[in-house]
């Protein structure tokens, strides 16, 4: 008689997750995933999973998987060259590796350039350390080790965002306060092919109730179709529209029109700026002063009872602080407020200015602008959770495209400065933070909140003094030498610019620094950076270059094409661990529940595939890690300390452990975290129930409450810390010589200035590649695919079916007009060429494309993963070019490109 039950899991394929779900099992057999209806009233999308999980079963059983470890035997590495797979049994595979490893213990951790000899790449926004089991204990456990070359970091990522958003608000990511916001403006935010399920689910609640969106975007996105109002702006011009949406609020409107209380006292907008660029002063106390109109005096920021004035030019006394503490004193200096700094600085950006740059009528412009504003309901509050706080229902959302490379500081900038004009900012109905990452850990964002002592939040600066700086750079791509806003704690490095990784390794960028060596040994884990970066084909043939490297790995692809040995994980489900779930966390992610959930083993493993906590404890037992590793482990590093004051669960560092008794131990953790330590429920526990929570406070979805209690600013309009720390940077790079981020430092600007992005990537192709710009007049973007997010499903036939069914899977996107210009008929084959690279696909007549514009959808191109190889679905990567004309301050750069196109056949 068949025997039939269910199975409790998770899904984290993307940085939406985890979805709670569950697998039925017949015989043996994992047949069909369905959601966890026990999540109901916990999880915001009631325990339902989107498309992705759906393929699970399907990749169990995919007769592509690889099902044993596979050691090259050719020397020889290239795209045409066949490695000579032999498969070999674990015991060979895992001495290799220890041979390697210990050889490099013996000699030295990192390389004579100071570089470590290890190198560890993972992609999808490091949603694979919640399926890698204890790998991170085991590379703590280590030391140093290289995260630089990233598979797609800072280019394919919200990176700008990422970082000017956790200084100013601890908001590594953002998103509407969606339950109760009223009207959003959206630049290209795809939130509803990019947010998972618990984002289809708040913004279908809220188009039920209302709500309206304005779509800003050069292509019809899924999100746009659903939209109020769709605005095809020109590509690379939305800092336009946005600084024409200041002028508006800040020249159109009166003072009186935007939330002056919360502009007085919860930003920086009174701060007096000095003649040199700094805020002015108090000589003793060394606090920023503003402008009292009670007293008619300059006072110190934080005297109590002032009433600051906002706009004006002012004469006072006080000293400025500059760059490596260079002090102006002033006995008579003209100042004035950071907000009249920034009125004036928007001054030219007038809606008829902006129309002529992003191609939307002034009108347009002007409409939208004031429709926020009056949506904004100034001056209304709301009673939450026993406190009355501001009601501001309105939000400015950006997309991926706009969020990197230059101008992506314009937009982050501007979209935050509409956000404070109306005191919109970290309040219910408004902008929210979900996550951080460099202030402090992910789990715990009101945590991170600390004060500086001008007023603002503090944040962890990589130093820039000359008693601090770190000169000597810690990996491939220098994050701690030339970043300063991204931090040296455990997450920065996968912020740094990988761009300059792997320009570097190819001898193409920081001359000064020298060509680093590649790493001695290489682990590559659920990512695929040679289709998933730029130049791709550049990045293969700099991939085999590396001495050895080791893939973990679900089937054959085209990075593990140049791996020495490939390793068949336990993936999905056949394998375990806990992890954090609840809380604030990414997109539209707010909960009112935060505990942890379990992944487990729906099913055996299949063939010799192994789980990743018994692949690392073997590692850590024949390189002579097992204390260390086991000490990590009990520190925290496999997502709790299995000991406090208030428990003791700890592991035995003189052993090794199985899979389950580690994990064991890290669920009796959890289950005494949810409760107080009146439960240490383990593994059993969580196999059974799936995951354990407890209440979030909803309060804690805003930030606002902790900064008022601490009588705390937000950092804007002004960033003097910016303007400081780059002078500093500039002055440590040209002590020692370096000159080759000149144009990078451009961008520490006291408030970002609009560039013209057009012309600047015109220019740098030109510069670059001796071509003319004209003769490539279309823009090709990409766009976001639900169903292929994160790339981890392109081998399953049925997420194939699915997303066939969705516009812009099977071809190049093109505007109908310009294609029956050009004699192109609905799938025919054309040529898109840039200048690095050329890709063929076919054309698909769409009226929602801009006539500049080209799109095409998720990242493809692949040549050897089995089934994705045969979908004829063309890629933009290899035709973006890493060029350091086009990386930012923040070591971002952008996957978009300029190109031409051609029919080549019907």
């Amino acid at each position: 008689m068949s025997t039939t039950h269910k199975v409790a899991t998770y899904c984290y394929q993307c940085v939406n997750g985890p979805d709670m779900l569950t697998v039925e099992v017949t015989d043996g057999v994992a047949t069909t995933v369905a959601p966890n209806f026990e999540a109901k009233g916990y999880h915001p999308a009631d325990g339902k999973v989107c498309v992705k999980p759906y393929g699970l079963v399907q990749k169990i059983y995919n007769p592509n998987r690889l099902l044993k470890p596979l050691k090259r035997t050719n020397p020889n590495k290239g795209r045409n060259e066949d490695p000579g797979w032999i498969e070999i049994e674990w015991e060979e595979a895992l001495d290799t590796i220890a041979t390697r490893l210990n050889a490099i213990r013996a000699n030295s951790l990192v390389d004579e350039q100071g570089y470590p000899r290890v190198a560890f790449t993972t992609g999808g926004a490091a949603t694979p350390y919640f399926y890698m089991g204890t790998f991170a204990s085991f590379l703590a456990a280590w030391g140093p080790v290289d995260q630089s070359l990233g598979a797609g970091g800072t280019v394919k990522c919200y990176h700008t965002e990422h970082v000017y958003g956790e200084l100013w608000h601890r908001a590594f990511t953002v998103c509407p306060d969606t339950p109760r916001c009223e009207y959003i403006v959206s630049f290209g935010n795809n939130i509803d092919a990019s947010g998972g399920v618990t984002s289809v689910r708040r913004h279908a609640d809220a188009r039920a109730r209302g709500i309206k969106r304005i779509q800003i975007e050069p292509h019809l996105s899924i999100t746009g179709a659903s939209a109020s109002e769709w605005l095809p702006i020109r590509p690379k011009t939305d800092p336009a529209f946005l600084y024409a949406m200041l002028h508006v609020l800040l020249h159109e409107r009166s003072l009186a029109d935007l939330d002056v209380p919360f502009l007085k006292q919860r930003t920086g907008s009174p701060y007096l700026v000095g003649p040199n660029g700094f805020f002015m002063r108090d000589p003793v106390s060394r606090k920023p002063l503003m402008w009292d109109a009670k007293s008619g005096g300059a006072v110190v920021f934080d005297t109590p009872g002032i009433d600051p004035v906002l706009l004006g030019e002012f004469t006072l006394a006080g000293i400025e602080v500059g760059a490596d503490e260079q002090v102006w004193q002033h006995t008579s200096a003209t100042a004035q407020t950071a907000l009249e700094v920034t009125r004036r600085m928007v001054a030219p950006h007038t809606p008829e200015w902006a129309a002529q740059v992003c191609d939307i009528p002034a009108a347009t412009i002007r409409r939208i602008a004031t429709e926020f504003l009056e949506h904004a309901r100034i001056g209304e509050t709301i009673e939450f959770e026993g406190r009355t706080l501001p009601f501001r229902p309105v939000a400015v959302m950006l997309g991926k495209g706009v969020n990197n490379g230059w101008g992506a500081y314009e937009c982050v900038w501007a979209r935050t400065m509409l956000m404070i004009l109306v005191g919109g900012l970290e309040v219910p109905g408004g902008l929210l933070g979900s996550t951080v990452h460099i202030s402090g850990m992910d789990f715990d964002r009101m945590g991170s909140v600390a004060p500086h002592p001008d007023g603002f939040l503090d944040y962890p600066f990589n130093p820039t003094d000359k008693e601090h700086w770190e000169s000597q750079p810690q990996n491939r791509h220098g994050h701690t030498t030339l970043i300063p806003i991204i931090g040296g704690g455990i997450t920065s490095q996968l912020m740094g610019s990988t761009v300059l990784s792997w320009m570097r390794l190819q001898g193409r960028a920081a001359e000064s620094w020298g060509k680093p060596k590649p790493p001695d040994l290489w682990f590559v884990y659920r990512c695929n950076p040679n289709i998933s970066f730029s130049e791709t084909d550049k990045m293969g043939e700099t991939m085999a270059t590396f001495p050895f490297t080791v893939a973990f790995s679900y089937t054959q692809d085209e990075t593990n094409h140049f791996a020495d040995l490939v390793l068949p994980e336990a993936i999905d489900l056949e394998s375990t661990q806990l992890i954090r779930l609840g809380g604030t966390h990414y997109f539209e992610q707010f909960w009112d529940s935060q505990g942890w959930v379990l992944r487990q083993p729906v099913v055996k493993p299949q063939g010799e595939a192994k789980d990743f906590t018994w692949i690392s404890t073997e590692l850590a037992k024949r390189t002579g890690l097992l204390e260390a590793y086991n000490t990590m482990i009990n520190m925290g590093a496999a997502g709790l300390p299995l000991k406090t004051e208030q428990y003791d669960f700890s592991l035995d560092v003189s052993k090794a452990h199985s899979v389950d008794e580690t994990w064991d131990a890290v669920c009796r953790a959890a289950s005494a975290d949810v409760t107080g330590g009146t439960a240490s429920d383990g593994l059993d526990y969580f196999k059974e129930k799936g995951f354990r929570v407890k209440p979030f406070p909803k309060i804690n979805w805003y930030l606002y409450p902790r900064m008022e209690d601490l009588g705390l600013r937000f950092e804007l309009p002004y960033q003097e810390r910016v303007l400081r720390i780059g002078k500093q940077l500039a002055a440590r790079l040209h002590e020692q010589g370096v000159t080759w981020w000149d144009r990078q430092l451009h961008e520490y600007e006291p408030l970002p200035t609009w560039k013209d992005l057009n012309k600047l990537w015109s220019e740098a192709y030109e510069r670059s590649y001796g071509i003319k710009a004209k003769d490539y007049p279309f823009w090709l973007l990409t766009a976001r695919s639900m169903q292929y997010a994160w790339g981890g499903n392109v081998s399953l036939q049925m997420i194939r079916e699915v997303a066939a069914n969705i516009a812009g899977h099977d071809g190049i996107m093109i505007n109908a007009r310009i294609a029956e210009d050009m004699g192109i008929e609905q799938g025919d084959r054309i040529e898109v060429t840039s200048p690095v690279g050329v890709t063929t696909g076919r054309a698909l007549l769409r009226q929602g494309v801009r006539p500049d514009t080209i799109v095409m959808v998720g990242q493809f191109g692949h040549w050897k993963t089995p089934y994705a190889k045969d979908l004829d679905m063309p890629s933009l990567n290899n035709l973006v070019p890493m060029n350091m004309d086009l990386v930012d301050g923040t070591g971002s750069a952008v996957d978009a490109v300029l190109v031409k196109i051609k029919k080549i056949r019907s």
